[in-house]
């Protein structure tokens, strides 16, 4: 009745609590773009299915395993291989899709980080289109994640929620990501945001993902960002209340955004010699 796509690069280590999340799908397919670890083989082990392409970005990548993943259900769940699937998150997705109205679900994400839920310095509920019926859910790219392309009318919203372990292979790991999530957020600022209004009444939004996108685009013409950042999200969103490990994460927040706004500053200087 439900199937699921695993994106997948060197994930040996996350895998198996993936898979092992999802053992009541009769249709799993990891789609990994070449991994260099055993990360094929630990999912052919589980019974997964396995196609490998070559990974560009993710709304791409989304895209091509809908398309060739060869599906026997019309719902297909997307998960990265560091999130877990809870039982009450599959028993909500299976009574939802029974005779939905619905094209897609959005469903939120609980960041787990020093073996603690970050309920506050992780923006949660923070909403992404998950679920959807294979013949309409396509994804477009927008910074270094996706958006779905729907109306919201055809979004549904579910109450529960994935485990996400973001830190699972390390600091390194994660400083490695957000330098290329830094560089494709700074391009997308500078290409799609730099020249548009801003969107006030977004951020008074009952939706969740408008308000969320209208406070992403006020955020990049604000000064100071990084220490608002980190004021915003330690103080304003009780991100102290996580704890010592909510700090250590407010922190990364602000390091994060210093490489947008270096790289936002870097693309001007390029713009403006070029005009020279």
């Amino acid at each position: 009745m439900l199937s699921v796509l695993i994106l997948t690069y060197n994930e040996e280590r996350n895998l198996s609590a993936c898979l092992e999340s999802v053992r009541w799908s009769d249709d799993v397919l990891v789609l990994d773009s070449f991994s260099a670890d055993k990360t094929v083989e630990i999912a052919k082990a589980a019974g997964a299915r396995v196609l490998q392409h070559r990974f560009v970005n993710f709304a791409e990548q989304r895209n091509f395993g809908i398309e060739q993943g060869g599906w026997k259900h019309e719902w297909i769940l997307h998960l990265d291989a560091d999130e877990v699937v809870t039982r009450e998150l599959h028993r909500e997705m299976l009574s939802r899709i029974r005779d939905s109205e619905k094209d897609a679900y959005k469903l939120a994400s609980k960041l787990v980080f020093e073996n603690r839920w970050l309920r506050h310095s992780s923006l949660y509920p923070s909403y992404q289109v998950r679920l959807g019926r294979r013949d309409v859910l396509r994804f477009v790219q927008v910074g270094h994640g996706q958006r779905e392309n729907l109306l919201p009318e055809r979004l549904g919203t579910l109450n529960e929620a994935l485990l996400h372990y973001l830190f699972s292979k390390g600091m390194d790991d994660w400083m490695e990501k957000h330098e290329r999530y830094s560089t494709d957020e700074a391009r997308n600022f500078a290409a799609n945001l730099a020249g548009r209004p801003l969107d006030w009444r977004g951020l008074f939004s009952a939706d969740v993902l408008r308000r969320r996108r209208a406070l992403k685009h006020l955020s990049g013409r604000l000064p100071f960002r990084p220490a608002f950042r980190f004021i915003y999200m330690y103080f304003f969103r009780l991100g102290f209340l996580d704890g010592a490990p909510g700090f250590r994460y407010c922190r990364l927040l602000a390091i994060y955004e210093s490489l947008i706004v270096q790289k936002i500053r870097q693309l001007r200087d390029k713009e403006r010699a070029m005009k020279k």
